[in-house]
């Protein structure tokens, strides 16, 4: 820039000229070029507007240093422009003019002349016309004759430049000139053209311009050679891959930052600083180091950059930092579920002891419980309880183990299993995770998928869980793992022995009112847009709405018809407010009102008989949606000894009907029966309700006495509901589901329950409402079952003066005597 400065200096006054100056962008305009731009700012078109009417069509370009100012100041602009002459003018319809100028001569201008111009107009400055140095130089001709064969070279592989201007070209000889005709068709930076105009030494200023056109030279060689290379492979995989060769060619020549060699540098630090294990950290810098080596059009860098990509993003060793307060943990667990002590407490036992050890194993627990009852919502709960993020997996339908364990990146889109993929959402290593429904996982020949969980939930062995995928080692230790079923019958035992079962066997009736008024109908009323005092539902509506609407373990469906009321309340609301009617703020819904709001009961309150019953006995049944009252029908006719049994009842029941008939047949001459009494009856055996499928053993002696009171012709007790298994020699055995038989017998109306003797220690999990409510009697043998049970023609007691069937039988022998009593006796 000295020599610039020392020829500013040279110009005496009387040369200086002023002239509009016009400011372009990313375009620097040489002496004696030729370049039609497209001009839009308004100063620059009354710019050239001025210099057409007053300047001989003279104006002065100069280059601005920052494009994207759209007002430049005066130390905005480069000290050296080009004194340009306007060739022609186009209007277009958008406003912008097209304009074609011709450079004539370089020139400085002076910064003291320049006046920053009002918005959308043109300062005017003085100019300086610019004098190439003459100076004696063996190098010039040399030079010259170099860019002439360079020119010839660039001729043949640049198609883009007319072959008429470097013919043009090829007949200078003067350096300056020939430098200032070259420069405009290089694809060079404009800062970098811009000094090549400052510099008034022309040999120096021709080295510049060489040295750009060898450059140019190189990459369209370079283009020519990638060209050449792919020419013969042009299916679609070979394109994208010529597309790929161009993209990095260009990168690598340009220097620009979507180059792979510097993506794959980001990735190489992100690894370096995350926070994993260095096993992990060492198989990633090793997939990464094969990444540098694949081109990036071929189909395993993809797989490569996945699989670092799924290493990168896991939390390995990420851990939210958890505050431990009992207090505030029991009161979120309290607001958000009512009842439900067992679970609570396990939840907080969990708490106390992780706020006393530093690092405790996750729990596994198991919430079993029919729908409805809050498995899933007590997980949330206890989420926001312990500060965790929250993960959901259903586990419903899964029958391939590679949705636990993930595949393995042999197979085309292959991915990690969903544990790992869930906890690369939550971004942190110990999430609370529930598995939701998973009694409802099967099996086919894709694998076992409850035999890949057992490694999942095994606190000794998941701290070192391998993903098949990942092929690593992922430390699930400090997850807190809960997973939920409706019955743990269909869970593998090796399954359930990972995991703390925690029953959630439904709710009472008074449970069920308290949860309707505190938690549901809030909810709804919120959501329907009603406020507390639009509706007015009572207790006793609520308690008839429990009774006569819904029949269920859960309130799933009790919300749903308290949502019924609410939409129906609404809809009165709006109505009377649209026609002429009188205004309705308030819906009082009383008991009698339901049916007008719900239609008729879908249950009928207590499903017992009215009175005793021949061959007709209440059982008690558990299902997944929780217990309920079993009614088994027993009827005889004339035949040779088939037994029939409908109702849909599996194998284990029809085995239990068939014990059963075992058992009374083994103790026919007790009962006064004839030992082959059965050859001459058929014997049907019905369970209500037909379509339902039924299967337990635990039937076994409500089909006995069932059996029995057909038999002898005795009624059963309406008001008693029996559970129990039973033996060939009448022995009662324990069964399951306690608890949850005994609230369908609740609410069933049943006043007395025989269960069996061993089952007496489980009634410390009941309610002490439903053993105020109900008389429990605990059985050992069938004897005792149908002395409870029968009664005689009158209502009273079967055997009430009896403790064996001996007695009874003894007289029954001895008073009916003769074919024909016998024969009475069995029909």
């Amino acid at each position: 820039m000295s020599t610039l400065f020392s020829g500013l200096r040279g110009q005496s006054e009387e040369e200086k000229q002023t002239l509009p100056m016009m400011s372009l962008r990313e375009v620097v305009m040489f002496p004696k070029s030729i370049v039609p731009l497209f001009v839009g700012r308004e100063a620059s078109i009354k710019a050239i507007e001025h210099a057409l009417a007053h300047h001989d069509k003279k104006i002065f370009l100069v280059t601005q240093k920052n494009p994207e100012k759209e007002r430049p100041e005066g130390e905005d602009l480069y000290p050296v422009g080009t004194v340009s002459k306007i060739l022609q003018l186009l209007r277009l319809p958008d406003g912008t003019i097209k304009v074609l100028f011709e450079g004539e001569q370089r020139a400085g201008w002076d910064n003291d002349s320049f006046e920053t111009p009002a918005e959308g107009e043109f300062p005017m400055v003085a100019v300086n016309p610019l004098e190439d140095l003459e100076r004696e130089s063996g190098e010039a001709d040399a030079l010259v004759r170099a860019t002439h064969e360079s020119l010839e070279q660039y001729a043949k592989v640049n198609k883009k430049v007319a072959q008429e201007t470097l013919t043009a070209m090829s007949s200078l000889n003067q350096p300056g000139r020939l430098a200032d005709s070259l420069m405009p068709h290089l694809k060079v930076e404009f800062d970098k053209k811009q000094g090549v105009l400052e510099e008034l030494d022309p040999v120096k200023r021709l080295e510049e311009a060489y040295r750009f056109l060898e450059t140019e030279i190189e990459i369209a060689s370079l283009e020519r050679k990638i060209k050449g290379r792919v020419k013969n492979q042009m299916e679609q995989n070979q394109r994208d891959y010529y597309l790929n060769e161009q993209l990095k060619a260009i990168h690598k020549e340009m220097g620009r930052e979507d180059d792979p060699a510097e993506e794959a540098e980001e990735l190489e630090k992100r690894m370096q600083e995350k926070n994993m294990p260095e096993e992990a950290r060492e198989k990633g810098m090793r997939e990464l180091k094969k990444l540098k080596q694949i081109p990036p059009s071929s189909a395993e860098y993809t797989v490569v950059r996945n699989y670092v990509d799924w290493i990168l993003d896991l939390p390995w060793n990420d851990v939210k930092p958890v505050e431990i307060d009992i207090d505030k943990a029991r009161t979120i667990l309290d607001e958000d579920h009512y009842g439900l002590e067992k679970p609570k407490d396990r939840i907080l036992e969990y708490l106390a002891v992780s706020a006393l050890v530093d690092k405790l194993k996750g729990p596994i627990l198991c919430f079993v419980g029919p729908p409805g009852v809050g498995k899933t919502s007590l997980a949330k709960s206890i989420a926001r309880a312990t500060d965790r993020p929250f993960v959901r997996l259903s586990l419903g339908g899964v029958r391939d183990e590679a949705e636990i364990r993930g595949h393995r990146r042999t197979y085309v889109g292959a991915l990690p299993g969903k544990i790992i993929q869930s906890l690369k959402r939550v971004e942190y290593n110990n999430p609370v995770f529930i598995l939701d429904e998973i009694d409802k996982m099967s099996m086919d020949f894709r694998g076992d998928p409850s035999s890949a969980l057992l490694e999942v939930l095994d606190p000794e062995q998941n701290d070192t869980f391998a993903d098949h995928y990942l092929d690593l080692d992922y430390d699930l230790s400090k997850v807190f793992f809960i997973t939920t079923a409706n019955t743990l019958h269909s869970i593998p035992a090796p399954l359930q022995d990972r995991m703390e079962v925690i029953q959630l066997p439904g709710y009472l009736e008074t449970e069920k009112r308290n949860i309707a008024e505190k938690f549901l109908l809030p909810k709804q009323l919120e959501q329907h847009g009603l406020e507390e005092e639009n509706l007015e539902l009572p207790d006793e509506a609520v308690t008839e709405l429990i009774r006569r609407y819904t029949r269920e373990a859960g309130v799933r469906n009790l919300e749903r018809e308290i949502a019924s009321l609410c939409r129906k309340s609404a809809m009165r609301i709006v109505e009377s407010k649209a026609g002429d009617r009188e205004d309705v703020e308030r819906v009082e819904i009383g008991p009698d009102d339901l049916q007008d709001f719900l239609g008729p009961p879908k249950h009928r309150y207590g499903k017992k008989e009215e009175k005793p019953q021949v061959g007709l006995t209440n059982g008690l049944a558990f299902t997944e949606h929780g217990g309920d009252l079993l009614m088994v029908e027993v009827v005889l006719m004339p035949g040779s000894g088939k037994i029939e049994t409908t109702g849909k009842l599996g194998d284990v029941m029809q085995e239990s009907a068939k014990a059963a008939l075992s058992y009374v047949r083994s103790r026919s001459d007790l009962f006064g029966l004839r030992p082959e009494f059965h050859k001459e009856i058929d014997i049907h055996i019905h369970v209500p309700e037909g379509a339902i499928p039924k299967d337990g053993p635990s039937a076994g002696i409500t089909l006995a006495t069932a059996l029995v009171s057909a038999l002898l012709n005795r009624p059963v007790r309406e008001d008693l509901a029996m559970t129990g298994e039973i033996t060939l020699r009448g022995r009662v055995l324990p069964i399951g589901g306690l608890r949850q038989k005994l609230l369908a017998a609740h609410r069933g109306l049943i006043k007395r329950v025989l269960i069996p003797a061993e089952n007496e220690k489980d009634l410390e999990e009941v309610p002490e409402e439903i053993k105020n409510d109900l008389e429990i009697i605990p059985v050992e043998h069938m004897d005792e079952v149908l002395r409870l049970a029968l009664v005689d023609g009158e209502g009273q007691p079967f055997l009430r003066d009896c403790q064996d069937l001996a007695p009874l039988a003894a007289s029954l022998l001895k008073e009916e005597s003769g074919e024909e009593q016998k024969q009475q006796n069995m029909h």
